[in-house]
């Protein structure tokens, strides 16, 4: 495995936002979106066992764990399930974000852990890619599926999509809108949901608000 960096923040995003969260982000990404906030991520990283991993996230004193990227799920899957293993039987709590292009039934999950499925809109450059199965394999009411959205073309995108799949929240799935950072007006993303009467999550990036967009390890 190759980690990038190993940090203690709160979490900005998904249903968990605003609490205490250790941040693994993990070396490398299969997708290149016009909009990506890490690309530092794609290269930059040093070679690291499960254990190595552990340890590190043991020395932070906290129980709920993000794993990040890049894309976490192109590390080695035998030892990414291993670390998956490993955080179970200690009882941490674990969300896995990841880009939509990946296979996710190829991993199995513990209770206590989720898939957050960053389904990739058509201004990332990047929504021909998406692996569309993971809507099907996906849990309601434990996985999420996220949008950031850049504009109304990418919302409308984004609402066939849910159409066109089948999930929808009254089934239990979370579904989480968020705009691409500075792309778009935040009230007319607020306003397309009411206006569309979709009971779905609308976001904004935590972390962005409270420290410098740019800065890292937060």
């Amino acid at each position: 495995m190759r980690l990038n960096e190993l940090f203690l923040s709160i979490q900005g995003e998904t249903s968990s936002a605003g609490l205490p969260t250790i941040f693994v982000r993990f070396t490398g990404c299969n997708l290149r979106c016009t909009y990506c906030d890490t690309k530092y991520s794609y290269y930059e990283g040093d070679t690291i066992t499960p254990d190595e991993v552990m340890d590190k996230i043991r020395a932070l004193k906290c129980k709920r764990v993000c794993l990040t990227g890049g894309e976490p799920l192109i590390q080695p899957r035998a030892e990414m399930q291993d670390l998956l293993d490993k955080l179970a039987e200690e009882g941490y709590e674990v969300s896995i974000e990841t880009d939509g292009s990946i296979d996710v039934s190829k991993f199995k999950l513990h209770p206590k852990q989720r898939f957050i499925v960053d389904m990739k809109v058509p201004s990332s450059g990047m929504s021909a890619k998406m692996h569309l199965p993971n809507l099907q394999h996906i849990v309601a009411e434990r996985d999420e599926v996220k949008f950031v959205v850049g504009s109304r073309a990418d919302y409308e995108w984004c609402t066939q999509l849910i159409r066109e799949q089948g999930i929808h929240p009254k089934d239990g799935y979370q579904l989480i809108f968020s705009p691409v950072f500075r792309e778009i007006e935040l009230e007319d993303l607020v306003n397309w949901i009411l206006e569309d009467e979709l009971d779905a999550r609308f976001q904004v990036q935590l972390h962005k608000i409270v420290w410098d967009p740019d800065k890292r390890g937060v």
